[in-house]
């Protein structure tokens, strides 16, 4: 066929990974054939001729022993949309889409290949596919790649794909390199004098001293401070002033990372070092202004709101902005570890805020408020429910504590934040406690290994402190693990809950396709979260978040590196995709809104209904609506979650 005939899209995967020389080849190459509705291209035990790339028409993917369709199921399917014979699909190609591959780097094909309508392919020859392997062997890798690789390919797509609004993000995938100064050092002996003078030849807003072997900081404020309110002298020495409790980054971290770390600290500047140790010498600063001179997605707009809210009605206006961050976030395709990270920490400050605006300073010096669920483990993109518990320090009196809790309550709901289906709140007694009585309670969930007290105990295993004595937490969650690091049997209990769920695969490692969509929550993100928070627990590893259990649990030996970036990977396109299901129902309720929607009484008969569907429904992946290669992406994330599952059950002898 002649190449100019060719409608190929070379610009997408896998045909982008061949060079202009292979491309012309494979467009010479390939001929056109016609398949009749009802038509099988490949049937189980076939050996491979070709790879076929659908030019028009549509192929389902059926499972080796699934009933033909006749012609009039067909038609009826096609015309009224999902029903039982379409529910049967485990696969489904259009225009642009590619089969075959597998059955000939297999050797023979394992499912069944069904054409819905008439259907015309390119066929390229065996002989000219596995020549075109042989030639670029990233091509041929393409079809047998690792989750992470095909990862970044997705990525590469969207990327030319978005064009434009992907260089809005521009933000979000700069280098902390990219913006840093160079840092203003001084000897700790010279003056204040010396100090302002140094700072305003070098247009700084802060130096950098050194005492004894430790790195500080001196900042403007601190300067004026000095001389202004504690009356000292200009040739006061520096070494007194300075701050050594430092923040710091890496050169070589995005500068997104840079802006948690200020949010997270309520810092309006970051140290850059070589690397993330005591001792290692400060290369650069990166100061509020440097992240305002990138920012391009309304992320610092919003800390800035939450930072100057002077009341709740501030800090409602600045909670509303953050779907609107979240669209952008997801519009631009940064990745989603680095979008839950932005977005915890931003969640985490306005719920910090509006403790500190609640709670009187005397009650937060002695008690701290613990966020539990993904928002403990920085894994919440949009608001889900409250997931809180208060720790009172002992011997500290509070006696009116349950209604100012139940105004904390009433005030997150405020911001968006809905009540706990389950009660799990601060402003439920049984969630707010003395220490003492939090560690009689962990020693009893220990003790009882029942389903509730194995829940409670992973809900306080991710919990992090927002608001008020962070030591609290660290040492609650310190005690946790001590009681349960060497208990076989408990971590054998606790384990358990994450096979709980079967893996939305076929036999054939195909992907189950029911007629409502695949629950990737309980398919996908919960054996991973669990499942790793399991390893942390037995390992101590303290880390709340999944990612950051994972690296430790690559550093102490307990994980290998590529398994734990192929989890890392899934965990990954199992949140982003449930975050697009999510987007379209806010878009859904946003509309439903805008039109008025049903008439008062009749949503309150329907409430309670509704919201059971929907928090269902926003978890299901319609598979038949994605594109081919986030399909591939899919199977081979959620193949890594069922290996991961057989690994947990040999460790901790669940098929016992």
């Amino acid at each position: 066929m002649q190449a100019s005939l060719v409608d190929i899209a070379f610009e997408e995967p896998p045909f982008s990974l061949l060079d202009e020389r292979l491309r012309q080849r494979l467009a010479e190459g390939v001929d056109l054939h016609y398949f009749e509705a009802l038509a099988q291209p490949l049937v189980p035990g076939a050996v491979g001729e070709a790879v076929y790339i659908i030019h028009k028409g549509e192929v389902a993917e059926l499972a080796a022993d699934s009933a033909l369709p006749d012609a009039a199921t067909l038609d009826k399917a096609q015309r009224e949309g999902l029903d039982a014979w379409v529910s049967l699909r485990i696969g489904h190609y259009t225009a642009g889409d590619l089969f075959g591959a597998l059955t000939l780097l297999n050797g023979h094909c394992r499912t069944r290949f069904v054409c819905e309508q008439e259907t015309l392919c390119y066929q390229l020859p065996a002989e000219l596919f596995f020549s075109l392997c042989d030639e670029c062997p990233a091509f041929g890798e393409y079809f047998q790649h690792s989750l992470s690789d095909k990862a970044r390919l997705l990525a590469a797509q969207r990327d030319t794909r978005q064009g434009a609004s992907r260089d809005q993000a521009g933000f979000m995938l700069a280098r902390v390199m990219d913006c840093m100064r160079p840092p203003l050092k001084l000897a700790a002996s010279a003056s204040i004098e010396q100090g302002v003078k140094a700072m305003q030849t070098a247009g700084a807003d802060s130096l950098i001293i050194s005492v004894e072997g430790r790195q500080g900081v001196v900042t403007r404020t601190d300067l004026l401070n000095a001389l202004v309110i504690q009356g000292l002298a200009a040739n006061h020495p520096l070494a007194s002033l300075g701050s050594f409790a430092l923040v710091a980054v890496t050169a070589e971290e995005y500068l997104f990372q840079a802006l948690v770390q200020m949010t997270r600290h309520r810092v309006a500047r970051v140290v850059v070092k070589e690397r993330l140790t005591p001792d290692a010498a400060v290369v650069g600063v990166i100061e509020l202004t440097d992240v305002l001179g990138f920012f391009s997605n309304r992320s610092q707009l919003v800390s800035l709101e939450i930072e100057r809210a002077s009341d709740m009605a501030a800090l409602e206006q600045a909670s509303a902005r953050l779907p609107e961050m979240v669209r952008a976030l997801a519009m631009q395709g940064v990745h989603m570890r680095h979008a839950m990270a932005l977005l915890s920490a931003l969640n985490g400050r306005l719920i910090e805020r509006t403790f500190a605006m609640l709670v009187e300073e005397e009650h937060r010096a002695s008690s701290c408020l613990m966020l539990m669920g993904s928002e403990g483990r920085g894994e919440q993109i949009l608001k889900t429910d409250q997931d809180n518990g208060l720790i009172i320090a002992d011997g500290h009196q509070w006696p009116e504590n349950e209604d100012t809790l139940q105004r904390f309550s009433d005030a997150l709901a405020g911001l968006g934040y809905p009540p706990c289906p389950g009660n799990i709140m601060v402003s439920n007694p049984e969630w707010v406690a003395t220490e003492s009585r939090w560690r009689g309670k962990i020693a009893r969930w220990c003790a009882g290994r029942d389903g509730e007290a194995l829940m409670n105990l992973a809900i306080v295993f991710d919990a992090r402190a927002s608001g008020g004595n962070e030591a609290l937490v660290d040492s609650l969650r310190g005690h946790l693990v001590r009681h349960a690091t060497r208990d076989e049997l408990l971590l054998s209990h606790f384990a358990r809950p994450a096979l709980h769920f079967s893996t939305p695969l076929t036999l054939f490692g195909s992907l189950r396709s029911p007629r409502h969509g695949i629950d990737i929550k309980k398919g996908g993100i919960f054996p991973i979260v669990h499942g790793v928070r399991t390893m942390a627990l037995e390992r101590g590893v303290m880390a709340t978040g999944t990612f950051a259990r994972l690296e430790a649990l690559v550093s102490d030996g307990r994980i290998e590196a590529s398994d734990s970036a192929d989890l890392a990977e899934a965990l990954s396109l199992f949140a982003e995709l449930r975050l697009r299901q999510q987007l379209r129902h806010l878009e859904e309720d946003e509309h439903g809104a805008a039109a008025g929607g049903a008439s008062d009484s009749r949503k309150d008969g329907q409430e309670q209904t509704t919201a059971t569907r929907e928090a269902g429904s926003r978890n299901l992946i319609i598979t038949q609506s994605l594109s081919s290669l986030e399909r591939d992406l899919l199977r081979d994330a959620l193949s890594r979650v069922k290996d991961f599952k057989q690994r947990l059950s040999h460790r901790y002898h669940l098929e016992y």
